[in-house]
């Protein structure tokens, strides 16, 4: 699989500079985690769960969450697992590509019982997200986890979602994260991402922002992403992949959005005027959050509807700008530090203060590519919806 591979080969070699890289299940942990992109939650229950799953691989989704926890009702859970099982199976029948495929569980004992019930079908499965994670509730979740990829014989790696009120409570969130910190750096091969559950954060105090407000206007939220990045998310080789929180809005916007696309202005280069189109429907807060995102030290996003991926993904990308000040900050010649104008004059590149910086960007590049010079956001979003 790979970003923006649904997409034919010649309309990838028109917009990329460099085009993003290949990769399997198999691919090495640090690609996985940074490949990830918009993960797409979908709940278990679903009867036709092979066929989504199927259709999103071929409109760009290289990996699913399938939800046996808050999407789903607690009377549904039994018949939820049988339902995964079944659909599995199906998926193992058909062949062909997939995403990557995690299961959210909610209980510790829920793990090695898939694992089993999955059979051989399990090779079709990357992991499991492990919810409300802390110490003391996810140390048994990562030994679950450990004692399945034994039995069945290949990786399965966790992705902890750091969604619990004492993370979220001033007075225990400093324990918290320490607790989280030595538990993932335990297990830290196979701990792939941490994912940040900001919903259940403004449930602590009946809080849900708006359409036009993104996670970072929320004080009391942007705080806990703050204080998560500042222990879990150093560049020092400490920290690991964290993950945006979910947009919970949406319409019915890839088909209305298409016909904007076409008729833009901006397809002609004046991007405010597309900037107002989407404004018109509610991508607008999504586009900020996902900018506040990177800046913030996050990596991908969690997505709860497929018009959410393109937009991810497209912003993704590594510019050509970014792409050259990265690849001048790491030349060889570089290493003793110093300061440099960026080729595109119009910034100073400091060396040593720049460089994880740059190393995190051609990570980026590797597995999102690097758009062309004359190539925007709206060109990466019109491909990736197949325009």
């Amino acid at each position: 699989m790979r970003h923006f591979g649904h997409i034919p080969p010649t309309a990838r070699e028109g917009l990329f500079h460099q085009e993003p890289c290949e990769f399997t299940a198999d691919s090495p942990a640090p690609l996985l985690s940074a490949a990830l992109g918009a993960t797409l939650y979908s709940p278990a229950t679903r009867p036709r769960l092979a066929d989504d799953v199927g259709k999103q691989a071929g409109r760009g989704v290289v990996s699913m969450v399938l939800c046996l926890e808050d999407s789903i009702h607690d009377s549904e859970v039994a018949d939820a697992e049988t339902n995964l099982v079944r659909q599995f199976a199906e998926l193992d029948r058909r062949g062909g590509p997939a995403p990557l495929l995690f299961i959210r569980v909610r209980e510790p004992e829920q793990i090695s019982d898939l694992v089993r019930r999955l059979g051989s079908c399990v090779r079709l499965l990357s992991g499991f997200v492990l919810p409300k994670f802390t110490e003391e509730r996810g140390i048994p979740f990562l030994e679950a986890l450990t004692e399945a990829e034994s039995a069945c014989g290949r990786p399965l790696y966790a992705m902890p979602v750091l969604e619990s009120p004492e993370l979220l409570h001033l007075e225990t969130r400093t324990r918290t994260l320490t607790g989280i910190a030595a538990a993932v750096d335990k297990h830290r091969d196979r701990v792939l991402a941490l994912r940040l559950g900001v919903t259940d954060f403004c449930s602590a105090y009946g809080l849900r922002r708006s359409p036009d407000m993104t996670a970072y206007d929320v004080r009391i939220v942007a705080a806990v992403i703050a204080d998560v990045v500042n222990v879990l998310g150093r560049a020092d080789g400490s920290g690991f992949t964290i993950t945006g929180p979910v947009w919970e809005y949406f319409r019915a916007q890839e088909r209305m959005f298409k016909p904007q696309l076409r008729r833009s202005p901006f397809m002609e280069g004046r991007a405010e005027e597309l900037r107002a189109n989407l404004i018109e429907h509610d991508l607008d807060g999504l586009l900020r959050e996902i900018e506040l995102d990177r800046a913030n030290g996050l990596q991908g996003k969690t997505c709860i509807h497929p018009s959410h991926v393109p937009p991810v993904h497209a912003l993704s990308v590594v510019s050509h700008e970014e792409f050259s000040d990265a690849q001048d900050i790491l030349r060889p010649e570089r290493d003793g530090g110093g300061v440099l104008r960026s080729a595109y004059t119009n910034k100073m590149n400091e060396v040593k203060p720049h460089r994880a910086w740059a190393e995190r960007t051609l990570r980026r590049a590797e597995v999102f590519g690097v758009a062309r010079e004359d190539v925007g956001f709206v060109e990466l979003l019109a491909a990736g919806l197949g325009e």
